[in-house]
C-alpha cells in the first residue's frame, strides 16, 4: 500500500483532532504539523514554519518529501496557499483563493447565493465611507434585531446583532475605532435577522461530487444561555437534533448541490471542506455563512464519529474521486467542552500550569488548542486552551460524560460554559 507524507497546517484544537484522525490511517507515512502544539506532537513532528510564507512552506515540502498538504485554518486558504502550492504540483486538501471567497468575503458569498437561488437572509452592502448611509438605511428600515457583518475575516468576531437604533450607532462607531475590525469591515453587510435555530453542516467536495460528513451545533457566546461576547466557539455537540433526514435531503438539494454547481459555473471549483452555517427557520433552512474549512470546535465532535479513513477521503478529494466513496458515521453522540482562560475573548493571562492531562482513558479525548510546553509542564498559551470531548449513546450521556471529564483538569482561572448541549436536550424532550 502506498503511504503519504502529510503536512498539516495549523496550531489549534481543530488541527490536533485532524492529526489524531490522520494518525489512524494505514496510508499515513510521516505526519508533519506546522506549527502544531503539544497535543499534535503526539501524532507527528511539529515544525516551526511561518505558514504565511508560502515560499518557506514550499521549500520544506520539497525537503521533507511531503505528498499532501492539509490546510486547517482559513487565513492561508483565503490568502491563496492552495493556488501557490498547486502551481508547484503539490497536492493540497483545501479550496483555492477564488473558491475560499465564500468565507473571505461576506459580500461575495451573499451575491453568490442570490445569483444561484440559495436561500439566505435579505441584505445590503456598504463601504466604510458609507457607514452614515448604512445607519440611515437601518433607521429607515426600522426592523430590529438587525445584523451587521464585516465583509472580511475577523476571527469569528465580525458579526453583531443590534436590537435598537442606539445599538447600531454604538456598534458602527466601535467598528470605526477598532483598527483590525475596521479593516475587515471596509465593506459592511447589513442583513435581515433570521429567527430559528443554528446548525453547522460539514461537506467534503472534490469540485464535482460532494458528501455530507456530519452536522453539529456550536456555542459562540462566552456566557451560559448564549449571553455575552462572541467567541471562536465555547463548545459543540453532534449530531444536532434540529436536523432530520428530510431536512438533510432538502439542504443537500437546495443549498449544497447549488453551491458546488455554482462554484463550477464561476470557474472556481470547490475542493476540500465546506462548512455551511444554517438557520433552520419557519420557511426552511437558510444559509447564515460559509466557511472554507472545518469549524473549531465542531471538528472535534465530528471526526470521532467518522468511521472512514480521513486521509483516504482527503486523497480522493484531491484526485476528483469522491464519487467512488461513501461516508460512514457511527451512532454515538459527542460533546465538546472548551476550557478557556478567564477574560477571553478579551484580555487574559498565559503561562498557567495545566494539571490532570494524564488522567484520561481512550473513551475521552482532550485536544490542545492554546497550550505550550515549558520544561516538563504544559501551560496555557491562548484564550481557548483545551477541548474535552466525550461520547455516549444518548446526547445526555455524552454531555454528562464530558462534564465529568472536565473535573479532572485544572489550571488557574479556568473558565467554561455549563450549558453546552442544553438546546439539543430541550429539543429532544419536545419531540
Amino acid at each position: 500500500m502506498d503511504t503519504y507524507n502529510v503536512l498539516l497546517i495549523g496550531a489549534g484544537g481543530r488541527e490536533h483532532s485532524i492529526a489524531w484522525k490522520l494518525a489512524q490511517s494505514e496510508k499515513l507515512g510521516q505526519l508533519y504539523i506546522a506549527p502544531g502544539n503539544p497535543g499534535t506532537a503526539q501524532f507527528g513532528k511539529n515544525v516551526e514554519l511561518d505558514i504565511n510564507n508560502f515560499e518557506a512552506v514550499s521549500e520544506f515540502i520539497n525537503k521533507a518529501a511531503v505528498e499532501l498538504v492539509v490546510v486547517g485554518p482559513e487565513d492561508p486558504l483565503v490568502n491563496g496557499m492552495a493556488d501557490y502550492l498547486r502551481e508547484r504540483n503539490i497536492a493540497v486538501f483545501g479550496p483555492e483563493k477564488n473558491a475560499a471567497r465564500l468565507e473571505g468575503s461576506k459580500e461575495f458569498a451573499k451575491e453568490f447565493m442570490l445569483k444561484y437561488n440559495i436561500p439566505t437572509a435579505d441584505f445590503a452592502v456598504f463601504s466604510s465611507l458609507d457607514y452614515d448611509d448604512a445607519y440611515k438605511f437601518i433607521v429607515l428600515k426600522d426592523t430590529y434585531p438587525i445584523v451587521l457583518k464585516a465583509d472580511g475575516l475577523a476571527a469569528g468576531k465580525g458579526v453583531f446583532i443590534c436590537n435598537s437604533e442606539e445599538e447600531v450607532k454604538e456598534r458602527l462607531l466601535a467598528i470605526k475605532k477598532d483598527e483590525k475590525l475596521s479593516e475587515a469591515a471596509s465593506r459592511l453587510v447589513v442583513e435581515e435577522f433570521m429567527e430559528g435555530e443554528e446548525v453547522s453542516v460539514f461537506v467534503i467536495s472534490d469540485g464535482h461530487t460532494s458528501h455530507i460528513l456530519h452536522y453539529a451545533q456550536d456555542h459562540k457566546r462566552i456566557g451560559d444561555g448564549d449571553t455575552g461576547l462572541n467567541t471562536g466557539g465555547m463548545g459543540a455537540y453532534s449530531p444536532a437534533p434540529v436536523l432530520n433526514a428530510s431536512l438533510l435531503e432538502q439542504i443537500q438539494f437546495e443549498i449544497i448541490d447549488r453551491t458546488i454547481t455554482g462554484m463550477q459555473l464561476e470557474e472556481s471549483a470547490y475542493t476540500g471542506i465546506l462548512y455551511v452555517g444554517l438557520m433552520i427557520t419557519a420557511d426552511g433552512p437558510k444559509v447564515v455563512e460559509y466557511n472554507c474549512r472545518f469549524g473549531d470546535p465542531e471538528c472535534q465532535v465530528i471526526l470521532p464519529s467518522l468511521k472512514n479513513d480521513l486521509l483516504d477521503l482527503m486523497i480522493a478529494s484531491t484526485e476528483q474521486r469522491l464519487d467512488e466513496k461513501s461516508v460512514q458515521i457511527d451512532d454515538n453522540y459527542r460533546c465538546c467542552i472548551v476550557l478557556a482562560s478567564e477574560g477571553y475573548p478579551q484580555s487574559y493571562e498565559k503561562g498557567k500550569v495545566i494539571s490532570g492531562l494524564d488522567q484520561f482513558d481512550d473513551e475521552t479525548l482532550v485536544f490542545h488548542a492554546g497550550t505550550k510546553k515549558k520544561g516538563d509542564k504544559i501551560v496555557t498559551n491562548g484564550g481557548r486552551v483545551l477541548n474535552v470531548v466525550a461520547g455516549g449513546k444518548t446526547l445526555r450521556g455524552a454531555i454528562e460524560h464530558a462534564y465529568e471529564a472536565v473535573k479532572k483538569i485544572s489550571f488557574e482561572n479556568c473558565y467554561f460554559r455549563k450549558d453546552i448541549g442544553h438546546k439539543g436536550l430541550k429539543r429532544i424532550s419536545n419531540l
